[in-house]
């Protein structure tokens, strides 16, 4: 009752009209910076934190979250209605969310994603209301080990991306995490497949290959085969037909219990708990030759698990004063701007303030409903714009965005390399979204593997001697042999040939 008195007590400070008006202006600010491609939620809110000088600190925590929240479902809607993510917890979405559109239902997706992130961002907000403090406890008995074993596994999900051929699968997997090896060794200090070229000391940019890959691609693509490519077809409904429905929502409690439970872990973020709920709704599926090819569980799901996360991982940072992802880190930024220090005792000294911020997430996530609900039917008419039009505002569009990551020229060069290697990768059936998502969890990979070895003295043992990472370790077991096991059962999928074995 206590808890429920002060959530109470926090609403009535978010709903003065002040704070109102912040949050409205973070959520719309957010969508923007969604769909913008370049941006995203980490971009865009260490570029908008300026904004936030000289603003009390309730409201400008207000704000800064609804960029936050805001951002996560935005990116979705580029994802949809032309293959961009314009953030990578998006990049899933993309996958069947696209295909949806394809096939004249941009509004049934962008309906479904709307639903499926307001019931992930609501249960989140539950969760740091109620059960915050003793789950993020937990959480916080993960070290390197358990990040690395963590990440392995999500590597593992990657198998249900691989496509037709697991062969092809794990060729754009490795690719991606070459791509991620890219800069200066955090051990020796040396320089890795830099070419001798400055640019690429700090890595490469996961925006730019995502564009790249998913938007260059996508215009030269089109292009060469605008003859055999199908006009959009007009947008008819925003909701799943009755006999979607249920599956739909089964896929949206699975993606939020599992996005909630992967944002309490420090270090996890979104992209991993979209390909889970992914690669689980596969797995399920009594029929997973629909995924790729415009399955709505393949949208309800990842959306619900990325917006679960969102609001799980403030259980870390308000609790702990631990940020679990960098747009995170970049809102405990704002905090510390601001004089305030998240952690337990902020519960205590800033009781009113912590309580006001988190009343403005769950009028956040209706006013993001009631947003974009009626709204998803305008989206969805983008979709109807030729290709002779709709393709050369997306190349400009793209350039733009390459430009604004780093103001770099350079990159939007790399950014033209990677739509020809997408390109070719879609001309030869290669998986892009295997690619791309190695390559943002790949530099995490690493590095919780040199910290493992570093604290055990150079031992492996250290992976099986700690009880969550041993647990973490036989689940990717078991999935590589399940994996096994079922391409030599389905031969055709191990090698995309029909060789007998």
């Amino acid at each position: 009752m206590e808890t429920l008195d002060l959530l109470m007590n926090g609403f009535v400070q978010a709903l003065t009209w002040k704070n109102l008006l912040f949050c409205i202006l973070g959520v719309s600010v957010g969508m923007f910076v969604g769909v913008m491609p370049g941006l995203g939620p980490v971009a865009g809110t260490a570029i908008l934190i300026p904004l936030t000088y000289g603003m009390e600190p309730t409201s400008a925590i207000i704000m800064l979250s609804g960029i936050y929240y805001g951002a996560m479902y935005g990116g979705t809607i580029t994802s949809v209605l032309i293959n961009i993510p314009g953030e990578a917890a998006s990049v899933i979405t993309c996958i069947d969310g696209h295909q949806l559109a394809k096939q004249g239902r941009a509004g049934v997706a962008l309906g479904v994603s709307a639903i499926g992130s307001f019931v992930g961002g609501i249960v989140a907000l539950i969760g740091l209301t109620f059960i915050g403090p003793p789950l993020a406890d937990f959480a916080l008995r993960f070290g390197p080990p358990e990040f690395f074993s963590l990440m392995l596994l999500g590597l593992m999900m990657l198998v249900g991306l691989m496509g037709k051929s697991l062969i092809k699968g794990f060729i754009a997997a490795i690719f991606g995490l070459l791509l991620s090896f890219i800069g200066i060794d955090p051990i020796s200090g040396s320089t890795r497949f830099t070419f001798g070229l400055p640019e690429f000391f700090g890595g490469i940019d996961f925006v730019i290959v995502a564009m790249g890959l998913f938007g260059i691609s996508e215009i030269l693509f089109n292009a060469d085969n605008q003859h055999k490519a199908d006009k959009p077809a007009k947008v008819k409904g925003l909701f799943p037909r009755k006999d979607e429905w249920a599956p739909a929502m089964k896929s949206i409690g699975r993606g939020t219990g599992i996005g909630f439970l992967i944002g309490l872990v420090p270090g996890a973020n979104a992209v991993l708990s979209s390909l889970a709920s992914y690669s689980i709704e596969k797995k399920v599926s009594k029929n997973p030759d629909r995924f790729g090819n415009g399955a709505i569980e393949g949208v309800a799901g990842p959306e619900s698990a990325n917006n679960a996360t969102s609001g799980s991982s403030l259980i870390p940072l308000f609790t702990l004063g631990l940020p679990s992802s960098p747009t995170v880190a970049v809102i405990l930024g704002a905090f510390i701007m601001h004089g305030l220090q998240p952690g337990p005792k902020m519960f205590r000294e800033n009781a009113d303030f912590a309580w006001a911020v988190i009343a403005s997430m769950f009028i956040g996530n209706i006013i993001l409903l009631v947003m974009n609900l009626p709204l998803a039917n305008i989206w969805g008419k983008v979709a109807q714009v030729p290709y002779k039009i709709l393709l050369p505002l997306i190349m400009i569009f793209t350039m733009v965005g390459a430009y604004t990551v780093k103001n770099s020229v350079f990159d939007i060069g790399i950014m033209i390399l990677f739509g020809f290697i997408g390109y070719l990768m879609k001309k030869l059936e290669i998986p892009i979204a295997a690619t791309v998502l190695t390559l943002v969890l790949g530099s995490q990979l690493e590095s919780s593997l040199l910290q493992s070895l570093a604290i055990s003295n150079g031992s492996a043992s250290i992976f099986f001697a700690r009880p969550i990472s041993a647990v973490l370790l036989v689940l990717t077991a078991l999935i590589l042999v399940g994996t096994i096991l079922a391409g030599v059962k389905n031969k055709k999928e191990l090698l995309g040939t029909d060789i007998e074995i």
